[in-house]
């Protein structure tokens, strides 16, 4: 990117319910001068009337372009090195923003968690994204940098202690108080009815390597049935993040060229509470519940208070299992809700180690197969998300 930008960063999507958050946590963070931001979205009223409720310095500037004006967007992208989204579903209102970017050599992360859609978008322009250098990192909140990083975090410590990668890691989420977004919801909405129309959809949907053209490693375990686990000593259920993180995390194993190991195995799932037979009804029911939460969760737009955001956390272990029976295991926390309050954090904190360490390759990435080092060091000092190495 040798061409001078006004911007450091646009945060798109920033009259929307996460959009607020992020200007929120810049607001907070980042008003020392080291960067230069703007906020933008579809309406200048709007615009203004969020800058004010936040409290946001009047020279923060505003830009306005609408998702169905590629025009827009693509002055939007020339302007800023990196452009953030919140603005989702993204296979509705995202694909011309990536080809903007792309095409304009802007950096760009979002919050996707629509595996067909970011698999579309690789093959229509990574091409152009490593021509023009621009670099494009999708899947930047809880979906699925704790993932990405508890595995990359777990199989650095397997290198270095057996000199070896595992072949086998278990995903699975201890604890978790807060809720998943509105748009995450919306998104898997969209995507099954995506998939209604069209089956090849559906068939990326079920493909663990959806996100790793021209590789496809070994078998891997559907998660979809409750079972007593003897890794972590009780019941498991069916998460469901599980369908986007677990082809991220393959797709960052792809895109470092494999340190994982070609054979590579990993599932995801969800500790159920209580023990024995309770902690077995338990698992049983999270594996009926609808796994977009029924029509009384949150929608695109709306969350939870400050104080749900602040009083929810997570804490997710990924268990590293070696061919002689040795493990070792990351455990990654948040002291935030996972839907809002960390992902707002997350998201942030991946673009401006694209901007300000030098993380940024041209091409479309993973956190995890980009950046794990550089972005977990930030997400400790800075988000309240740290990794620690047990066994």
């Amino acid at each position: 990117m040798a061409d001078a930008r006004e911007f450091d960063l646009i945060v798109y999507g920033a009259t929307g319910f996460t959009g607020q958050l992020v200007a929120e946590y810049l607001i907070e963070n980042y008003s020392d001068g080291s960067l230069n931001w703007a906020m933008a979205g579809r309406s200048l009223t709007k615009l203004e009337q969020v800058r004010g409720e936040l409290g946001a310095p009047s020279d923060i500037a505003l830009v306005t372009a609408d998702s169905s004006d590629p025009a827009a967007l693509r002055d939007m992208a020339r302007r800023t090195k990196a452009v953030l989204t919140t603005v989702g579903p993204y296979q509705l209102y995202g694909s011309d923003l990536v080809a903007a970017c792309a095409a304009s050599g802007t950096h760009y992360v979002d919050l996707s968690g629509e595996p067909a859609w970011m698999r579309h978008m690789i093959d229509a322009h990574e091409a152009t994204a490593r021509e023009n250098g621009a670099c494009i990192v999708f899947s930047c909140g809880f979906d699925s940098i704790p993932f990405d990083l508890g595995v990359w975090a777990v199989e650095q410590a397997c290198i270095e202690r057996f000199g070896k990668p595992a072949p086998r890691v278990k995903g699975r989420v201890k604890s978790m108080k807060g809720t998943f977004s509105g748009g995450t919801a919306a998104s898997a909405r969209a995507t099954m009815a995506a998939a209604a129309r069209d089956p090849s959809i559906l068939k990326l949907m079920i493909d663990p390597f959806a996100l790793t053209p021209g590789f496809t490693g070994p078998e891997q375990p559907k998660g979809m049935m409750p079972h007593y686990d003897d890794a972590v000593g009780g019941w498991v259920a069916p998460f469901m993040m599980a369908t986007i993180n677990t082809k991220n995390v393959h797709r960052s194993n792809f895109l470092a060229g494999n340190p994982y190991g070609a054979d590579f195995v990993y599932d995801e799932m969800m500790i159920a509470p209580g023990i024995g037979d309770m902690a077995k009804a338990a698992a049983e029911a999270i594996a009926k519940a609808s796994p977009i939460g029924g029509e009384d969760g949150p929608k695109p737009g709306e969350g939870p208070s400050r104080e749900e955001r602040e009083t929810g956390f997570y804490e997710c272990w990924f268990i590293a299992e070696m061919p002689d029976g040795t493990s070792l295991k990351s455990v990654v926390k948040g002291d935030r809700d996972p839907g809002y309050g960390s992902t707002c954090k997350m998201i942030t904190e991946s673009a401006l180690c694209l901007i300000q360490d030098g993380a940024a390759k041209p091409g479309i990435w993973t956190a995890g197969g980009l950046m794990p080092e550089k972005l977990a060091k930030r997400l400790a000092e800075k988000a309240g998300v740290t990794i620690m190495i047990e066994g």
